[in-house]
Protein backbone atom coordinates (compact mmCIF):
# COMPACT_ATOMS: atom_id res chain seq x y z
CA UNK A 1 0.00 0.00 0.00
CA UNK A 2 1.02 3.58 -0.45
CA UNK A 3 1.94 5.77 2.51
CA UNK A 4 -1.18 7.81 1.82
CA UNK A 5 -3.36 4.67 2.04
CA UNK A 6 -1.91 3.46 5.32
CA UNK A 7 -0.83 6.48 7.35
CA UNK A 8 1.18 5.96 10.51
CA UNK A 9 -0.95 6.85 13.51
CA UNK A 10 0.68 9.35 15.87
CA UNK A 11 -0.11 9.98 19.52
CA UNK A 12 1.01 13.41 20.72
CA UNK A 13 1.58 13.87 24.46
CA UNK A 14 1.32 17.54 25.37
CA UNK A 15 -0.54 20.39 23.70
CA UNK A 16 1.21 23.46 25.04
CA UNK A 17 3.60 25.58 22.99
CA UNK A 18 5.64 22.67 21.63
CA UNK A 19 2.71 20.39 20.93
CA UNK A 20 0.26 22.87 19.44
CA UNK A 21 2.61 25.20 17.56
CA UNK A 22 5.30 22.84 16.32
CA UNK A 23 4.48 19.15 16.47
CA UNK A 24 0.78 18.91 15.67
CA UNK A 25 0.89 21.11 12.54
CA UNK A 26 4.03 19.42 11.20
CA UNK A 27 2.67 15.93 11.85
CA UNK A 28 -0.60 16.82 10.14
CA UNK A 29 1.29 18.23 7.14
CA UNK A 30 3.46 15.13 6.63
CA UNK A 31 2.51 12.58 3.99
CA UNK A 32 2.20 9.17 5.60
CA UNK A 33 1.45 10.47 9.11
CA UNK A 34 -1.89 11.20 10.76
CA UNK A 35 -2.45 12.88 14.10
CA UNK A 36 -4.55 10.23 15.83
CA UNK A 37 -4.60 11.31 19.48
CA UNK A 38 -3.64 14.36 21.52
CA UNK A 39 -3.01 13.97 25.25
CA UNK A 40 -3.87 16.94 27.45
CA UNK A 41 -5.90 17.25 30.62
CA UNK A 42 -6.55 20.97 30.05
CA UNK A 43 -10.16 21.44 28.83
CA UNK A 44 -9.32 24.59 26.86
CA UNK A 45 -6.46 22.85 25.06
CA UNK A 46 -8.67 19.84 24.40
CA UNK A 47 -11.13 22.09 22.60
CA UNK A 48 -8.33 23.79 20.69
CA UNK A 49 -7.08 20.42 19.49
CA UNK A 50 -10.54 19.29 18.40
CA UNK A 51 -11.14 22.59 16.61
CA UNK A 52 -7.84 22.43 14.73
CA UNK A 53 -8.04 18.70 13.95
CA UNK A 54 -11.70 17.59 13.87
CA UNK A 55 -10.88 13.88 13.54
CA UNK A 56 -8.41 13.76 16.43
CA UNK A 57 -9.06 11.76 19.57
CA UNK A 58 -8.30 13.35 22.93
CA UNK A 59 -6.92 11.50 25.95
CA UNK A 60 -6.66 12.83 29.48
CA UNK A 61 -3.39 11.10 30.40
CA UNK A 62 -0.38 9.41 28.84
CA UNK A 63 -1.50 6.19 30.53
CA UNK A 64 -4.80 6.37 28.64
CA UNK A 65 -2.85 6.74 25.41
CA UNK A 66 -0.44 3.88 26.10
CA UNK A 67 -3.31 1.58 27.03
CA UNK A 68 -4.10 1.83 23.28
CA UNK A 69 -0.53 1.19 22.16
CA UNK A 70 -1.67 -1.34 19.56
CA UNK A 71 -3.67 1.40 17.82
CA UNK A 72 -0.61 3.63 17.35
CA UNK A 73 2.60 3.62 15.32
CA UNK A 74 4.48 6.54 16.95
CA UNK A 75 4.39 8.55 20.17
CA UNK A 76 5.60 12.15 20.31
CA UNK A 77 6.55 13.53 23.72
CA UNK A 78 6.03 17.31 23.77
CA UNK A 79 5.24 17.72 27.46
CA UNK A 80 7.32 19.64 30.07
CA UNK A 81 11.01 18.77 30.19
CA UNK A 82 10.91 16.85 33.46
CA UNK A 83 8.47 14.34 31.94
CA UNK A 84 10.52 13.52 28.84
CA UNK A 85 12.47 10.59 30.26
CA UNK A 86 9.63 8.81 32.11
CA UNK A 87 7.18 9.22 29.22
CA UNK A 88 9.66 8.17 26.55
CA UNK A 89 10.62 5.17 28.69
CA UNK A 90 6.98 4.15 29.11
CA UNK A 91 6.29 4.48 25.38
CA UNK A 92 9.34 2.43 24.42
CA UNK A 93 8.40 -0.26 26.92
CA UNK A 94 4.93 -0.29 25.37
CA UNK A 95 6.60 -1.16 22.07
CA UNK A 96 6.21 2.19 20.34
CA UNK A 97 8.75 4.32 18.44
CA UNK A 98 9.22 7.72 20.05
CA UNK A 99 10.01 11.31 19.11
CA UNK A 100 11.00 13.49 22.08
CA UNK A 101 11.15 17.25 22.05
CA UNK A 102 14.48 18.75 23.07
CA UNK A 103 16.11 18.47 25.54
CA UNK A 104 15.53 14.73 25.47
CA UNK A 105 16.66 14.49 29.11
CA UNK A 106 18.22 16.45 31.92
CA UNK A 107 21.52 14.58 31.71
CA UNK A 108 23.60 12.86 29.06
CA UNK A 109 23.49 9.66 31.10
CA UNK A 110 19.70 9.60 30.96
CA UNK A 111 19.78 10.22 27.20
CA UNK A 112 22.20 7.34 26.68
CA UNK A 113 20.07 5.06 28.83
CA UNK A 114 17.04 5.89 26.68
CA UNK A 115 19.08 5.22 23.54
CA UNK A 116 20.12 1.84 24.94
CA UNK A 117 16.51 0.95 25.74
CA UNK A 118 15.38 1.88 22.22
CA UNK A 119 18.17 -0.19 20.68
CA UNK A 120 17.34 -3.13 22.93
CA UNK A 121 13.69 -2.96 21.83
CA UNK A 122 14.56 -2.34 18.18
CA UNK A 123 12.60 0.91 18.15
CA UNK A 124 13.20 4.36 16.72
CA UNK A 125 14.04 7.07 19.26
CA UNK A 126 14.45 10.49 17.69
CA UNK A 127 14.92 13.96 19.16
CA UNK A 128 13.14 17.01 17.75
CA UNK A 129 16.04 19.37 17.06
CA UNK A 130 14.07 21.42 14.56
CA UNK A 131 16.64 24.21 14.34
CA UNK A 132 18.78 21.97 12.14
CA UNK A 133 16.20 22.92 9.50
CA UNK A 134 16.34 26.69 10.09
CA UNK A 135 16.93 28.73 6.96
CA UNK A 136 20.18 30.32 8.16
CA UNK A 137 21.62 26.99 9.32
CA UNK A 138 20.83 25.28 6.01
CA UNK A 139 22.39 28.21 4.15
CA UNK A 140 25.53 28.09 6.26
CA UNK A 141 25.90 24.34 5.73
CA UNK A 142 25.69 24.94 1.98
CA UNK A 143 28.32 27.68 2.15
CA UNK A 144 30.66 25.45 4.14
CA UNK A 145 30.16 22.55 1.74
CA UNK A 146 31.12 24.87 -1.13
CA UNK A 147 34.22 26.15 0.71
CA UNK A 148 32.91 29.72 0.44
CA UNK A 149 34.51 30.81 3.73
CA UNK A 150 37.76 28.86 3.57
CA UNK A 151 38.75 27.25 6.87
CA UNK A 152 36.35 28.34 9.60
CA UNK A 153 38.06 29.82 12.63
CA UNK A 154 35.18 31.16 14.70
CA UNK A 155 31.45 30.46 14.80
CA UNK A 156 29.15 32.91 16.56
CA UNK A 157 25.50 31.98 17.07
CA UNK A 158 22.87 33.96 18.94
CA UNK A 159 19.34 33.30 20.09
CA UNK A 160 18.68 36.65 21.72
CA UNK A 161 15.37 38.19 22.73
CA UNK A 162 14.18 41.25 24.60
CA UNK A 163 11.70 39.98 27.19
CA UNK A 164 12.22 42.09 30.31
CA UNK A 165 8.98 40.82 31.86
CA UNK A 166 8.72 37.29 33.18
CA UNK A 167 6.14 34.95 31.67
CA UNK A 168 6.12 32.46 34.51
CA UNK A 169 5.68 28.71 34.15
CA UNK A 170 8.07 25.81 34.40
CA UNK A 171 10.48 27.15 31.77
CA UNK A 172 11.44 29.98 34.15
CA UNK A 173 11.40 27.87 37.30
CA UNK A 174 14.50 27.67 39.46
CA UNK A 175 13.64 24.12 40.56
CA UNK A 176 16.37 21.88 39.05
CA UNK A 177 13.80 19.12 38.58
CA UNK A 178 11.97 21.28 36.00
CA UNK A 179 15.06 21.51 33.73
CA UNK A 180 14.16 25.12 32.98
CA UNK A 181 16.27 28.12 32.02
CA UNK A 182 17.72 29.23 28.70
CA UNK A 183 20.83 27.02 28.86
CA UNK A 184 18.71 23.92 28.37
CA UNK A 185 16.04 25.63 26.25
CA UNK A 186 17.68 27.72 23.54
CA UNK A 187 21.10 26.38 24.49
CA UNK A 188 20.01 22.94 23.29
CA UNK A 189 19.64 24.43 19.81
CA UNK A 190 22.83 26.45 19.50
CA UNK A 191 24.99 23.67 20.95
CA UNK A 192 23.42 21.06 18.68
CA UNK A 193 24.04 23.27 15.65
CA UNK A 194 27.68 23.83 16.62
CA UNK A 195 28.27 20.09 17.03
CA UNK A 196 26.63 19.28 13.69
CA UNK A 197 28.78 21.87 11.92
CA UNK A 198 32.14 21.46 13.62
CA UNK A 199 32.16 18.19 15.49
CA UNK A 200 33.17 17.16 19.02
CA UNK A 201 34.05 19.66 21.74
CA UNK A 202 37.10 19.35 23.98
CA UNK A 203 36.62 22.38 26.25
CA UNK A 204 33.66 24.39 27.54
CA UNK A 205 33.60 27.77 29.28
CA UNK A 206 30.31 29.42 30.25
CA UNK A 207 28.87 32.47 31.97
CA UNK A 208 25.28 32.14 33.15
CA UNK A 209 23.27 34.85 34.88
CA UNK A 210 19.81 35.51 36.28
CA UNK A 211 19.22 39.13 35.29
CA UNK A 212 15.53 39.95 35.51
CA UNK A 213 13.92 40.89 38.83
CA UNK A 214 12.06 37.92 40.22
CA UNK A 215 13.65 35.46 37.80
CA UNK A 216 14.78 32.09 39.14
CA UNK A 217 16.41 30.42 36.12
CA UNK A 218 19.22 31.60 33.86
CA UNK A 219 18.06 34.18 31.35
CA UNK A 220 21.41 35.42 29.98
CA UNK A 221 24.02 32.77 29.17
CA UNK A 222 27.19 32.63 27.07
CA UNK A 223 29.15 29.54 26.04
CA UNK A 224 32.63 29.33 24.53
CA UNK A 225 33.37 25.94 22.98
CA UNK A 226 36.66 24.67 21.62
CA UNK A 227 36.14 21.95 19.05
CA UNK A 228 38.60 19.12 18.50
CA UNK A 229 39.34 20.51 15.02
CA UNK A 230 40.33 23.91 16.44
CA UNK A 231 37.17 25.85 15.59
CA UNK A 232 35.91 28.05 18.42
CA UNK A 233 32.17 28.52 18.87
CA UNK A 234 30.79 31.48 20.81
CA UNK A 235 27.12 30.90 21.62
CA UNK A 236 24.69 33.38 23.20
CA UNK A 237 21.19 32.70 24.56
CA UNK A 238 19.39 35.55 26.24
CA UNK A 239 16.02 37.05 27.12
CA UNK A 240 17.62 40.33 28.22
CA UNK A 241 19.11 41.69 24.99
CA UNK A 242 17.88 45.21 24.29
CA UNK A 243 19.83 45.40 21.01
CA UNK A 244 20.00 42.16 19.05
CA UNK A 245 23.23 40.99 17.47
CA UNK A 246 23.54 38.95 14.28
CA UNK A 247 21.91 35.55 14.38
CA UNK A 248 25.09 34.09 12.84
CA UNK A 249 28.59 35.45 12.30
CA UNK A 250 31.00 32.91 10.88
CA UNK A 251 34.62 33.88 10.27
CA UNK A 252 36.87 31.89 7.97
CA UNK A 253 40.30 32.13 6.38
CA UNK A 254 38.99 33.68 3.15
CA UNK A 255 35.60 35.23 4.02
CA UNK A 256 32.93 35.64 6.65
CA UNK A 257 29.17 35.17 6.68
CA UNK A 258 26.86 37.43 8.67
CA UNK A 259 23.12 36.87 8.97
CA UNK A 260 20.56 38.87 10.96
CA UNK A 261 17.02 37.87 11.84
CA UNK A 262 15.34 34.65 12.93
CA UNK A 263 14.06 31.92 10.67
CA UNK A 264 10.40 32.74 9.83
CA UNK A 265 8.92 29.27 10.39
CA UNK A 266 8.12 29.56 14.10
CA UNK A 267 6.35 32.89 13.59
CA UNK A 268 4.38 31.41 10.69
CA UNK A 269 3.29 28.39 12.74
CA UNK A 270 2.28 30.64 15.63
CA UNK A 271 0.12 32.64 13.22
CA UNK A 272 -1.67 29.48 12.14
CA UNK A 273 0.02 29.17 8.74
CA UNK A 274 0.85 25.69 7.49
CA UNK A 275 3.56 24.24 5.21
CA UNK A 276 2.88 24.68 1.53
CA UNK A 277 4.22 26.56 -1.51
CA UNK A 278 6.72 29.23 -0.46
CA UNK A 279 7.10 27.78 3.03
CA UNK A 280 10.24 28.91 4.85
CA UNK A 281 11.15 31.63 2.34
CA UNK A 282 12.34 35.03 3.53
CA UNK A 283 12.57 38.38 1.70
CA UNK A 284 15.77 39.41 -0.02
CA UNK A 285 16.41 42.27 2.38
CA UNK A 286 17.01 39.70 5.14
CA UNK A 287 19.56 37.64 3.24
CA UNK A 288 22.97 37.30 4.83
CA UNK A 289 26.18 38.55 3.27
CA UNK A 290 29.51 36.94 2.49
CA UNK A 291 32.70 38.92 2.16
CA UNK A 292 35.94 40.07 3.77
CA UNK A 293 37.02 43.36 5.24
CA UNK A 294 33.62 45.04 4.92
CA UNK A 295 30.81 45.78 7.34
CA UNK A 296 27.47 44.14 6.45
CA UNK A 297 25.81 47.09 8.20
CA UNK A 298 27.01 49.31 5.35
CA UNK A 299 26.22 46.80 2.61
CA UNK A 300 29.62 45.13 2.55
CA UNK A 301 30.06 41.72 0.99
CA UNK A 302 27.73 40.04 -1.45
CA UNK A 303 24.19 39.02 -0.52
CA UNK A 304 23.59 35.29 -0.44
CA UNK A 305 20.09 33.95 -0.92
CA UNK A 306 18.85 32.30 2.24
CA UNK A 307 17.71 28.76 1.56
CA UNK A 308 14.11 28.08 2.60
CA UNK A 309 13.64 26.77 6.11
CA UNK A 310 12.42 23.17 6.15
CA UNK A 311 10.88 22.02 9.44
CA UNK A 312 8.59 19.59 7.55
CA UNK A 313 11.71 17.66 6.53
CA UNK A 314 12.12 16.39 10.10
CA UNK A 315 8.85 14.47 10.26
CA UNK A 316 9.22 13.37 6.63
CA UNK A 317 12.50 11.76 7.69
CA UNK A 318 10.84 10.16 10.73
CA UNK A 319 8.16 8.68 8.48
CA UNK A 320 10.85 7.43 6.12
CA UNK A 321 12.77 5.84 8.97
CA UNK A 322 9.69 4.01 10.22
CA UNK A 323 8.42 2.90 6.81
CA UNK A 324 11.56 2.31 4.80
CA UNK A 325 14.37 1.98 7.34
CA UNK A 326 15.79 5.36 6.43
CA UNK A 327 18.16 7.21 8.76
CA UNK A 328 17.01 8.65 12.06
CA UNK A 329 17.12 12.44 11.51
CA UNK A 330 18.40 13.14 15.07
CA UNK A 331 19.55 10.30 17.30
CA UNK A 332 19.44 10.25 21.09
CA UNK A 333 23.21 9.73 21.12
CA UNK A 334 23.65 12.99 19.21
CA UNK A 335 21.42 14.67 21.78
CA UNK A 336 23.51 13.10 24.56
CA UNK A 337 26.66 14.67 23.11
CA UNK A 338 24.95 18.08 23.28
CA UNK A 339 23.92 17.37 26.88
CA UNK A 340 27.56 16.62 27.71
CA UNK A 341 28.31 20.18 26.63
CA UNK A 342 25.34 21.67 28.51
CA UNK A 343 26.29 19.87 31.72
CA UNK A 344 29.89 21.07 31.35
CA UNK A 345 28.58 24.61 30.77
CA UNK A 346 26.58 24.47 33.96
CA UNK A 347 29.67 23.36 35.92
CA UNK A 348 31.81 26.00 34.24
CA UNK A 349 29.38 28.81 35.07
CA UNK A 350 29.07 27.62 38.67
CA UNK A 351 32.80 27.23 39.29
CA UNK A 352 34.18 29.94 36.99
CA UNK A 353 36.53 27.59 35.16
CA UNK A 354 36.82 25.94 31.75
CA UNK A 355 35.74 22.30 31.75
CA UNK A 356 37.55 19.71 29.65
CA UNK A 357 35.52 17.01 27.89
Amino acid sequence: MSAAATPLRVGLIGYGLAGSVFHAPLIAATDGLVLDTVVTSNPERQEQARSAYPDVRVAETAEDLLDRADDLDLVVVASPNKTHVPLATAALKAGLPVVVDKPVAGTAAEARALAALAEERGLLLSVFQNRRWDNDFLTLRSLLADGALGDVWRFESRFERWRPQLKGGWRESGDPAEIGGLLYDLGSHVVDQALVLFGPVVSVYAESDVRRPGAEADDDTFLALTHANGVRSHLYVSATTAQLGPRLRVLGSTAGYVKYGLDPQEAALREGLRPGPGWGEEPEDLWGRVGSGESPATGGGRPVRTLPGAYPAYYAAVAGALRDGGPNPVTALEAAAALDVLEAARRSARDGVAVAL
